[in-house]
């Protein structure tokens, strides 16, 4: 199904190469999820705002364009699903496809005329993928929010927090990306699956406030259990604890401990010579804010490249905290190629990996929007190659 002029297309493998996508353009969760999905060889075909599609002349917004590495690898068509003529193209390109993700509010795409009911009546194996901050339904469904909101209302946003503190927002990595993009792209391969075995296909409704509290059910049974106190920075896995937890060094830079296990915790007293016997009662809490306190005296006497030279590599559990400069020159990184240049922009590269292919390669955003006809023409051929049928 792949186009001779197309070289993402040349390029395509994985173990999602038999799949086509229709994304309709979005922010956040959404376009991960698609971003996840070309990673790994899925034919993913983004359909963009018309407007967007007539602005993409200039240097300035080129450059813009390149940076948004969320929309990596993909092919894009610009279209204006106002009218009859966008609509049109827009099913057309749905009755090729294997997947359809969207993230907008509830109800939009139906006002569109391109709900589920309309995509399935002509592609009955379609998964179509939603998602959402709230979901499709509930009291909350159609009210606006963002990243942060569905975090909070989910519990996993009040663990993110030091004693006394308020707590800490995360750019987006529990809701938006993890609890949003993450389990839409799950839920779309697990109707997808379904759908090859049943030819059924179904709607996928991602919550990112429901995959956000998903990301905490680990904690969420620890307090059920009682090994898990209400007041957020008191645990021994949010910074409560001396043994997990992040100290300033000589330098002003950082290290991260997480020295859990009685074999780790013993080999960082050997290593950082915490001889006092105070230490002896490492899961005593009541001791563990004076015994944080010595920890941070230890640590703030040498520089962060020196507690490397002395930790890194051991089972201490230890790593530098490395800025988004810093990391993708870490040894360990290069070594595994974690990192990608492409077109000027460091960025991460995809993941996971598997043992049947070569580790998938990090293609650039497309500079321009493609010829929908031409699109249309290529899946078309390859439908008929492969004796695929469409509506």
């Amino acid at each position: 199904m792949s186009s001779g002029s197309d070289p993402v297309a040349e390029g395509r493998r994985g173990p999602l190469a038999h799949l086509t996508v229709v994304e309709f353009a979005g922010l956040g969760p959404a376009p991960f999820a698609g971003m996840m999905l070309a990673d790994h060889g899925a034919r993913v075909i983004r359909i963009e705002r018309f407007a967007a599609g007539r602005a993409q002349g200039g240097m300035a917004a080129l450059t813009a364009r390149r940076s948004d590495v969320l929309a990596r690898g993909r092919e894009s068509v610009a279209l204006d699903l106002k009218s009859d003529a966008g609509r049109q193209a827009a099913l057309a390109l749905i009755d090729h496809a294997d997947v359809l993700i969207e993230g907008f509010r509830p109800g939009v795409m139906e006002s569109l005329g391109l709900g589920p009911d309309v995509c399935l009546a002509r592609r009955p194996a379609l998964v179509y993928g939603r998602v959402t901050g709230w979901g499709q339904d509930g009291p909350l469904a159609r009210a606006a929010g963002h990243d942060i909101n569905y975090v909070a209302l989910s519990g996993a946003l009040h663990s993110s927090a030091r004693r006394g503190q308020p707590p800490t927002p995360t750019p987006g990595l529990i809701g938006d990306f993890g609890g949003g993009g993450m389990l839409l792209a799950f839920g779309v391969l697990a109707a997808q699956a379904h759908a090859q075995r049943t030819g059924q296909g179904q709607v996928v409704d991602a919550s990112i406030c429901e995959g956000a509290a998903l990301l905490s059910s680990l904690i969420y049974g620890w307090r059920s259990a009682g090994l898990w106190r209400a007041e957020a920075g008191t645990n021994n896995g949010d910074g409560g604890a001396h043994f997990y937890d992040v100290y300033a060094c000589a330098d002003g830079r950082y290290i991260s401990i997480g020295s859990m296990e009685p074999q780790f915790y013993a080999l960082l007293r050997a290593r950082c010579g915490l001889d006092d016997p105070d230490f002896n009662a490492q899961w005593d809490a009541a001791r563990w804010p004076a015994l944080k306190e010595k920890v941070a005296q230890v640590f703030r006497t040498r520089t962060r490249e020196a507690w490397c030279e002395l930790l890194e590599g051991t089972d201490v559990c230890f790593a530098p905290v490395l800025d988004l400069d810093e990391a993708p020159t870490h040894p360990h990184h290069r070594a595994r190629g974690a990192f990608a240049e492409v077109d000027g922009i460091v960025q991460p590269a995809p993941a996971p990996r598997f043992s049947a292919f070569p580790p998938a390669p990090c293609h650039p955003v497309r500079p321009r929007t493609g010829d929908v006809a031409a699109v249309l023409a290529d899946l078309a051929a390859g439908a008929s190659a492969s004796g695929r049928t469409s509506p």
